[in-house]
């Protein structure tokens, strides 16, 4: 059974509300999983169901009548999420990586919808749903407030962000809401434009050593507008899918992190550099 989940919005700083309780955000997948008659069902977010990717989840000792929500995610030697590696087990199921179902919350419980309960008495369900922690699958930690000291933590240990939720949050399906807001630990670096590409909208980028740092697709319209002003005067050459640009062009980026390829993750304009 798919739900469509509910979905946060961004902040831009962490805040301390005791309204409000605060989870890591897990570096994986969204998945929703959902167990009626004996048979477990695990969909995307976008409603694709990919069952037969994760069979180590399909006999878990988990209730009928249940839809949960979570993040599939793999961790690193250090015990944190690994992008990389969870796209890797979700691509081949021949993949070595050892995956962890993290529960944040549930919309069904015993066959009915709870999404009207506030967060935290779901928050008690997924306790009595899932009421001990393994590898396999688990259940996110959360604290009451406190966001800005736990987002200092996440920044020291290198880790994607929190997440703030409304602590009386009835679950929204298939909505982007202000109850629950993440907060990025964004890395930033200046590199140089050195290309555009045809088709649709995105910069080639290079790190200051020359190096290729990424394809860059999220800028303001304002900031696309200058560019296309500019990139005339740097053109060295072009072939069927680039333009490329003679370096010139610096711009400040935020990203999530550096993949194991040495590139940029999710790179996006913040400014214009000198």
């Amino acid at each position: 059974m798919f739900v469509s989940p509910m979905l946060l919005h961004k902040s831009d700083q962490a805040f301390d509300d005791d309204n409000y309780i605060t989870e890591l955000k897990l570096d994986g997948f969204r998945a929703i999983l959902s167990k009626f008659n004996d048979k477990v069902k695990i969909y995307t977010r976008h409603n694709n169901e990919v069952t037969s990717k994760f069979p180590e989840l399909v006999n878990l000792p988990l209730p009928n009548g249940i839809v949960l929500d979570g993040e599939i995610i793999v961790t690193d030697n250090k015990g944190r999420p690994d992008f990389e590696a969870v796209m890797e087990r979700f691509m081949s199921i021949k993949s070595e990586h050892n995956i962890s179902y993290s529960v944040f919350d549930i919309i069904y419980y015993n066959g009915e919808k709870v999404t009207n309960l506030p967060l935290l008495e779901r928050k008690d369900l997924v306790n009595k749903v899932i009421p001990e922690d393994t590898l396999l699958i688990n259940k996110v930690q959360w604290i009451e407030g406190n966001a800005k000291q736990y987002f200092e933590l996440i920044q020291q240990h290198e880790l994607e962000g929190i997440v703030q939720k409304k602590a009386d949050s009835k679950y929204q399906i298939n909505k982007r809401s202000h109850d629950w807001l993440k907060v990025i630990n964004y890395q930033y670096e200046n590199v140089y434009i050195s290309g555009l590409r045809k088709d649709k909208f995105g910069l080639l980028l290079n790190f200051d050593n020359g190096k290729y740092a990424g394809l860059m697709e999220f800028m303001p319209t304002a900031n696309r507008n200058e560019f296309y002003k500019l990139y005339g005067d740097f053109i060295v050459e072009e072939n069927d899918k680039f333009i490329y640009l003679d370096s010139k062009l610096k711009a400040k980026v935020k990203y999530r992190n550096i993949t194991k390829k040495g590139l940029l993750r999710i790179p996006s304009f913040v400014e214009w550099a000198n």
